[in-house]
């Protein structure tokens, strides 16, 4: 199994793309960046065809510690989630994505 790195990511700008390496690599920070600030300001990034990363608020709550049993308080939090688009989805599993005719269903 391979782990896509940052590095990976520049390289293939880099070879797609035809921006030197340096360059490439400046690219991928400089995106990387605006979507974490997007992301800690609250907003949600889209990503079309790929998904969508948003920040959830998750209050507090009563957890027990599977070892022991015991009660202990979750403090609230702020977590990252990410929803796959239907194409990634498809993609991922190997089926191609259904056509906008197939989604309403037959109406005839």
């Amino acid at each position: 199994m391979n782990t896509v790195t940052r590095a990976h990511l520049a390289e293939r700008i880099y070879a797609q793309v035809g921006l030197s390496r340096n360059e490439s690599a400046d690219l991928l920070e400089t995106l990387l960046e605006r979507v974490s600030i997007a992301l800690e300001s609250g907003e949600s990034v889209k990503i079309s065809g790929f998904g969508t990363f948003s920040v959830r608020q998750k209050g507090r709550r009563i957890g027990r510690n599977p070892k022991t049993g015991v009660e202990v308080p979750i403090l609230p939090r702020r977590v990252l989630v990410f929803r796959p688009s239907q194409v990634l989805k498809a993609h991922v599993n190997g089926t191609t994505q259904p056509a906008d005719d197939d989604l309403a269903g037959d109406e005839a």
